[in-house]
């Protein structure tokens, strides 16, 4: 299952993953009333769902791995205005016509996009908004996930961009390149010559102790259509 790709790598994830601006944040509260309630679909350790849960809007967190859950729990602690449940993007188990805005973030590309929209617009009160968001890393996987994806499931979104720099310590990139779902683990047998070659990378790119990488945050929205 795609779902358990991410086992064993929730607590790296949760360290080492870019975050997201504040001005993408602010962008997104300016597209749903102050009284929206959201579903964030494949919540993950809740990099994103506690940004929102920090603005104070209603969430269910939405995530099926467990190992991810247990660090989605942790991030939301302090929020009462969130609710974790255990539930996919193509069956949330969120009741029908509840949802006034619908997120994912770095995860559209692991759903089924058909069943995905049809669950969209379930769970979507009338006009109901999804919102896809990425982490876009030069040269990374997630350009053309993020483009693929939204091209397929998207038919005229708006589209905003926001810079994300990210500066990476030799500690900090290692756990990065290890919460991907094509890394190895460490008790898998590539997982050595994984380390040595994403050390060998931030050998040849780093300047002073710090690799630097020029993210950019991008953010699709569009009503949901009948």
């Amino acid at each position: 299952m795609k779902a358990e790709l991410f086992t064993g790598k929730a607590q790296v994830y949760a360290n080492a993953r870019p975050s997201y601006p504040d001005e993408a944040m602010a962008y997104i509260a300016s597209l749903v009333p102050q009284n929206a309630v959201f579903a964030d679909v494949g919540a993950g350790t809740g990099k994103f769902t506690a940004l929102l849960a920090q603005c104070g809007y209603s969430l269910f967190a939405v995530e099926p791995n467990a190992d991810m859950r247990g660090q989605l729990a942790v991030a939301l602690a302090p929020f009462p205005n969130a609710s974790i449940v255990d539930g996919t993007a193509e069956n949330t188990g969120l009741s029908s016509n509840s949802i006034d805005a619908i997120t994912c973030a770095q995860a559209l590309h692991w759903f089924d996009l058909d069943a995905f929209r049809a669950e969209c617009r379930r769970i979507g009160k009338p006009d109901a908004l999804v919102i896809a968001i990425y982490n876009r890393t030069p040269g990374g996987s997630s350009v053309g996930h993020s483009r693929e994806s939204t091209d397929a499931f998207f038919a005229n979104p708006t589209v905003r961009e926001f810079p994300n720099p990210m500066a990476y310590t030799r500690e900090a990139w290692l756990q990065y390149m290890n919460s991907h779902s094509h890394s190895p683990l460490p008790s898998d047998p590539g997982y050595d010559a994984h380390v040595a070659e994403m050390n060998a990378v931030f050998d040849r790119e780093s300047a002073d102790g710090v690799l630097r990488r020029d993210v950019v945050t991008k953010v699709y929205s569009e009503r949901i259509k009948e």
